[in-house]
């Protein structure tokens, strides 16, 4: 009996099953025979299934795996690619230690801001000079008006004199979404990589780091072909590890093709369950497992299992020769 066959068997046997023997109307009247039957066609009540929303939903490993627990990165770190999350001089203290224990030796705080607003970042993260290095903003402010490039540079200055030591994080990810004000229909992702090669091409001598690496971590093949078109181009690898974790062949033979342009980043705060998540992604060669709570994401996450040299260049070596601070 094929399958075909036997579904049409069991559908009819289901039937003569849930239906009562002859025997059963003897003797019954017209009226309680027609209850029965009634009784025996109606849908049996199901109980409701359990739901549970997504949000919710913590997906768990079956697999019997090797699980490798990371505490400390395998070498020093520099953070290129964070904010200033801590608020107060406890927090900061706090972020200090954090980095003791994981291993980072120095964060970039990217303050996005100008002004007023800098000067009192710098001033709350001035007690740690060596930990942490302060990055301004751009005042686009007037940007539609008369004399705003000059009052612009000059800002930038007095930010630079006031200890800022680089510019960002200045983003547009495409169709005018801005530090999360949305002007839509400008130009999208792709328009805006080739702004960013443009602009690349056209300052030589200055050093860019596109953030996320330059949110093409879904088309790596793309990125590469970027950066080889342009020495002063670099990507810093942000909050783009649960996106790149799922392909961890193709994810780590692009690091050992561009292992001289990428930076360590993290950009999701400064618990040091976050470090740890990402030097296991980058170090081990786990398999299938879930880190929902850190990237509010469902799907199995892999092990890059980078060598030795391409993690010794992404933690550090690439940033500290961008910092001026290489010992050789």
């Amino acid at each position: 009996m094929n399958r075909r066959s036997f579904l049409k068997w069991a559908n009819l046997a289901g039937l003569a099953i849930g239906l009562p023997s002859a025997r059963a109307f003897e003797g019954a009247s017209d009226e309680a025979k027609a209850g029965v039957l009634a009784n025996a066609a109606a849908p049996k009540r199901i109980a409701p299934r359990e739901t549970i929303l997504l949000k919710d939903y913590r997906p768990k490993s079956i697999y019997k795996i090797p699980v490798t627990e990371i505490a400390r990165a395998k070498f020093p770190v520099i953070d290129m690619h964070s904010h200033p999350y801590a608020k107060t001089a406890p927090q900061i203290e706090e972020w200090v230690k954090n980095m003791d224990e994981v291993g980072v030796e120095k964060t970039i705080i990217l303050t996005m801001a100008v002004g007023a607003e800098f000067d009192d970042i710098q001033r709350k993260y001035a007690q740690y000079p060596e930990r942490f290095e302060m990055w301004c903003g751009f005042d686009f402010a007037g940007y539609d008006k008369p004399k705003f490039g000059p009052a612009a540079i000059k800002e930038l200055e007095r930010c630079q004199q006031a200890g800022a030591r680089g510019v960002g994080e200045i983003h547009d990810k495409g169709k005018g979404l801005v530090s999360g004000k949305s002007q839509p229909d400008i130009v999208g992702l792709s328009g805006m990589i080739d702004i960013l090669e443009r602009t690349a091409a056209r300052h030589p001598s200055t050093t860019f780091v596109a953030c996320h690496f330059a949110n093409l971590d879904y088309d790596l093949g793309r990125l590469g072909q970027v950066l080889g078109r342009h020495p002063n181009l670099y990507a810093d690898i942000s909050a783009r590890y649960a996106e790149t974790a799922p392909i961890p062949r193709f994810a780590a033979q692009f690091y050992a093709k561009h292992a001289d342009r990428l930076v360590y980043g993290t950009d999701m705060g400064f618990d040091k369950p976050m470090y740890r998540i990402t030097f296991r992604i980058l170090e081990s060669l786990d398999e299938h497992f879930y880190e929902v709570e850190q990237f509010s994401y469902h799907w199995s996450l892999n092990g890059l299992g980078l060598s030795d040299a391409i993690l010794k260049q992404v933690y550090h070596d690439n940033a500290a020769k961008l910092l001026g601070t290489h010992r050789g």
